[in-house]
């Protein structure tokens, strides 16, 4: 099969497009034969060894989500059959003609999206309701301010906020992308490029705040971010773009009860990385379904085009997701 490899680490030329070994199906698995793959922000840091893994010998295929059908079943798989779409996010491995993952982990895709806008769902949309519910307790009525509302991530969660009955105020450095936010359903624009927020989080809010900030900048959003909090507010911090480090003043922490939480996928335990798999089954796959939320695709590119794909997500010109096809 055809597979991304990772060659070393550094810059987008140690990725290559190579012929690897078909992996097999063991018990309680299926193999899926991929048809598009979303691309991440991971597998940028993943390439430049800044994501923390270890894959001992052997070819590395990068990839944290897919979208396919089903082509082999392993023994004892029996809530899929052979040709079954489904869609999933994996350790790794996704960006490869055929891919390998748990029965659990591969929910089946609606008749709605086609392979594209599927392969441009999971890790957003699976990070986004986790994110959102799971951690962030968000609540209908309640108000999020969601920052790179351009991102994935970002539209999925504006989206599903949305659709769960919450107040979105979208932020974002780039005006344009702000306006294309808006018609996918962000009720108030924040326009970041000045680097401070807060003043206009709070004039949007009547003075008050949002309940919950869904946070994808780190240390550079970190006073800003607080300071657009509700008391009692909560953040949950899902990236580090501005980078990790920043000093903190827990003094408005302590006083106005705030909350600041981290989420990441990857690193959780099997079981807790298939009970948000089955989250997003229960809570977004019937939103998808009825058109209620939708994936955002900003370019597809075959296989052969890594490189390419790479560079242009890290320029952060993307709106919405870059999917490559296979």
């Amino acid at each position: 099969m055809r597979a991304v490899v990772l060659k070393g680490r550094g810059g987008p030329e140690v990725l290559a497009v190579e012929e690897v070994a078909d992996p097999q199906a063991g018990p309680g698995q299926v193999r899926v034969r991929v048809r598009a793959a979303g691309l991440n922000r991971a597998d940028l840091l993943q390439r430049l060894g800044s994501y923390g893994q270890d894959f001992g010998p052997g070819p590395h295929i990068p990839g944290l989500e897919f979208a396919g059908e089903v082509d082999q079943l392993g023994e004892g798989v029996a809530s899929l059959k052979l040709g079954d779409r489904v869609f999933g996010i994996c350790a790794s491995g996704g960006q490869a003609e055929r891919l390998v993952v748990a029965e659990r982990g591969a929910v089946r895709v609606p008749d709605s999206l086609d392979d594209t806008s599927a392969g441009a769902v999971p890790e957003a949309f699976i990070t986004a309701h986790d994110a959102l519910f799971t951690v962030g307790g968000l609540r209908p009525g309640e108000s999020v301010l969601v920052q790179a509302v351009g991102s994935g991530v970002g539209i999925a969660a504006a989206q599903l906020a949305r659709a769960a009955g919450a107040t979105v105020l979208g932020a974002s450095r780039t005006p344009g992308k702000l306006t294309r936010a808006r018609e996918l359903g962000v009720d108030v624009p924040i326009e970041t490029s000045s680097g401070t927020w807060a003043q206009a989080v709070r004039a949007a809010t009547g003075g008050r705040g949002v309940d919950l900030v869904a946070d994808f900048l780190g240390a550079s959003g970190l006073y800003e971010n607080l300071a657009s909090l509700a008391d009692r507010g909560r953040m949950v911090v899902i990236g580090l773009l501005g980078g990790p480090t920043a000093e903190l003043n827990l003094g408005p922490v302590l006083a106005r009860r705030l909350r600041i939480e981290g989420t990441v996928l990857r690193s959780r335990p099997f079981e807790e990385k298939l009970l948000a798999v089955q989250a997003f089954a229960r809570g977004v796959v019937p939103l998808l379904a009825r058109g209620a939320v939708k994936p955002v695709v900003d370019a597809v590119m075959p296989l052969e085009q890594i490189r390419e794909a790479h560079a242009h997500l890290a320029s952060n010109e993307s709106f919405g997701k870059i999917v490559l096809s296979l």
